[in-house]
């Protein structure tokens, strides 16, 4: 396989993993941040980005372009979805003991990943162009 998008997700899963784990201690007593929390979304946040990147592959090669553009907005719109999920049970499960820091953090990696994936699938579609 020519894409390194794989590779390329599992060093940000990687990094973004090791940087909680660095900074546990700075994040548990300074923001009051859930680090189980953040592990367990990373974790959802790569697997839903790796399942969205081979859908938008697939619609990348179909000769009609409005199937691309709607997957990527589908896509897209799916880890949304998900992350608000995800932060209303968090929300309802710990109404105690909420941090906003979670929620901030956990918002971030979407957009990291968000960002990830779409410039990556810029790429593959100007090299699909050309080619």
């Amino acid at each position: 396989m020519t894409d390194k998008f794989f590779q390329w997700l599992a060093v940000i899963f990687l990094l973004l993993t090791a940087a909680f784990f660095l900074l546990r201690d700075w994040l548990l007593q300074s923001l009051g941040a859930d680090y189980a929390i953040l592990l367990g979304g990373n974790a959802a946040l790569a697997i839903i980005t790796f399942i969205s990147y081979s859908l938008n592959r697939k619609g990348l090669t179909s000769d009609n372009p409005n199937v691309f553009v709607r997957s990527v907005y589908s896509s897209t719109l799916a880890k949304l979805m998900l992350c608000i999920v995800c932060i209303l049970v968090y929300v309802f499960l710990n109404r105690d003991h909420v941090s906003k820091a979670t929620i901030f953090l956990f918002l971030f990696m979407y957009l990291v990943y968000t960002v990830f994936e779409t410039l990556r699938l810029y790429r593959r579609s100007v090299g699909h162009k050309k080619s």
